[in-house]
């Protein structure tokens, strides 16, 4: 019998610098990029939702990290460049999310190369996430 992992929980911080919480609802799946880059934190991983770009980074701090989410520095080394998390429920300018596993059946990736859609174009408004990647979720197909 296949043990079920506990569900991995984290906060999207700094919301108000960007877009805000209002178009924030419970489903919606947000790219997570590792951000080695920035000056302020070596672990930072920026919340991203393509085509709009950054709305927030992943809390990483005893202060911004709310009881039972992990911080940004306890999932950083469990993905790779790029993970997904997906919207719980909102509480004023935090959004708490579920990190998902690579292997969920609708969960799917697709680079502009993979994408049979011919109407889909990769997002252009951000530069600084990998080129070409974009969130698609499919219903299974029967």
């Amino acid at each position: 019998m296949e043990e079920k992992k506990e569900p991995v929980f984290i906060a999207i911080t700094g919301t108000q610098h960007y877009f805000g919480t209002d178009f924030f609802k419970v489903g919606l799946v947000l790219q997570l990029i590792k951000d080695p880059a920035n000056p302020h934190d070596g672990e930072a991983i920026r919340a991203e939702i393509p085509p709009i770009g950054k709305v927030g980074y992943v809390a990483n701090s005893s202060h911004t990290v709310p009881r039972g989410c992990r911080s940004a520095g306890r999932v950083y080394d469990t993905f790779g460049e790029v993970a997904l998390a997906k919207v719980c429920f909102v509480v004023k300018d935090t959004v708490i999310a579920e990190l998902l596993e690579a292997d969920e059946e609708w969960q799917k990736i697709y680079t502009a190369e993979d994408t049979d859609d011919a109407e889909w174009t990769p997002p252009t408004r951000s530069t600084s996430k990998p080129s070409g990647w974009c969130v698609v979720i499919r219903p299974d197909e029967p």
